[in-house]
C-alpha cells in the first residue's frame, strides 16, 4: 500500500468516527477545497515575491497548514468520486506536456493556445 492510499483510508476513517460522511458530498468537499485554497492565500498577502520566497518561520507554518487542509479535502473529493489521484496526474502530465512543449513554452507563462 502506498503512503497516498494509507491517507486515503486514514481520512475515511477519521470521517467515519465522527459520522461526517453526511456532510462529505462531493459538492460540499468542492466547496470546503476552495475555501481552505482561499485560506492559503492569506499569509502571502501583502507580501512582495521576494518576500513570499522567504517566509518566517510563523507564515511557513502557517502555510504548512492551509496547504495540509487543501490536500485533505482534495484527497477526500477523490475518494468519494473514486478517483485515482496518482493516475489522474500522470495522466495530466500526459497532456500537460502535449499542450506545453518545450520548445514552445520553455521561460514562458504563456497559456497553451497562446502559444
Amino acid at each position: 500500500m502506498n503512503d497516498l492510499t494509507l491517507l486515503r483510508d486514514q481520512l475515511r476513517r477519521f470521517a467515519n468516527e465522527r459520522d461526517w460522511d453526511q456532510f462529505h458530498s462531493p459538492k460540499n468537499l468542492a466547496s470546503a477545497l476552495a475555501v481552505e485554497a482561499a485560506e492559503l492565500l492569506e499569509p502571502f498577502q501583502w507580501l512582495t515575491e521576494d518576500q513570499s520566497r522567504a517566509l518566517s518561520p510563523q507564515q511557513a507554518e502557517a502555510v504548512r497548514n492551509e496547504v495540509a487542509d487543501v490536500f485533505i479535502y482534495l484527497v477526500r473529493l477523490a475518494d468519494k468520486l473514486n478517483i485515482d489521484l496518482m493516475a489522474a496526474v500522470r495522466q495530466k502530465m500526459i497532456e500537460n506536456s502535449e499542450k506545453y512543449p518545450i520548445e514552445k513554452s520553455r521561460s514562458s507563462n504563456l497559456k497553451y493556445t497562446d502559444l
